[in-house]
């Protein structure tokens, strides 16, 4: 894949004005992440397979926009099965020791590929699974977006750092208080709080500078 991989692999491994550049392309939706995404999705509406963007590109739909690497979709296990049939390796080539995770033949981005069933986070068995991407999507700007609430509870799931961090700034870019904890699965809400709490705590901050 030549001289697309270093952008697969992150941006660490260009050159600072490289990825300076590449940035602004990411933000004006012109870099191959963005292609990727649109290749991809146009395939899968073709061949009517279900899904729903979530990662970094939901999180951009819901008014909170990151630069990424890589592309995330949600889909039910039949989905999965028929997206392999079709596309892979004809279109997509799988990364070795990593079922559901693939590489655009054309430029090297990444795709993970979340199942409906499975677990978010260490993958172990726990309150939240992956939920079907026709239950929990919504049409932003003509694609399935996962909705804020789904969104957020897999976030909080996956227990990770830069997942709560995103969470943080969901709240932030969404004006959301206290009371949407309540459209959250019990088991995350304690952690939405604190992310509520976090939030607050930086506002303060930057109140104060």
């Amino acid at each position: 894949m030549g001289k697309s991989e270093p952008v697969a692999a992150g941006l660490g491994f260009l050159s600072f004005s490289q990825q300076l550049k590449e940035i602004s392309l990411f933000f004006e939706g012109r870099d191959n992440v963005h292609k990727t995404l649109r290749r991809l999705t146009t395939r899968l509406e073709k061949a009517n397979i279900p899904y729903a963007i979530v990662g970094a590109m939901a999180l951009a739909a819901h008014h909170y926009r990151r630069a990424t690497t890589d592309v995330d979709l949600l889909l039910t296990a039949a989905g999965f099965t028929e997206f392999e049939k079709r596309f892979v390796p004809k279109h997509y080539e799988r990364t070795p020791g990593r079922k559901r995770r693939l590489v655009d033949r054309i430029n090297g981005i990444t795709i993970d590929i979340l199942i409906t069933g499975l677990f978010p986070g260490t993958g172990k068995p726990g309150p939240i699974a992956f939920p079907d991407p026709t239950a929990v999507s919504e049409p932003i700007d003509r694609k399935p977006v996962v909705k804020l609430a789904p969104l957020i509870e897999l976030k909080l799931a996956a227990r990770r750092w830069r997942d709560f961090a995103d969470v943080v700034e969901l709240i932030r870019f969404n004006d959301l208080g206290e009371s949407f904890a309540a459209q959250l699965h019990p088991s995350v809400r304690s952690d939405y709080i604190e992310c509520l709490e976090e939030k607050k705590r930086e506002d303060e901050y930057e109140a104060q500078q």
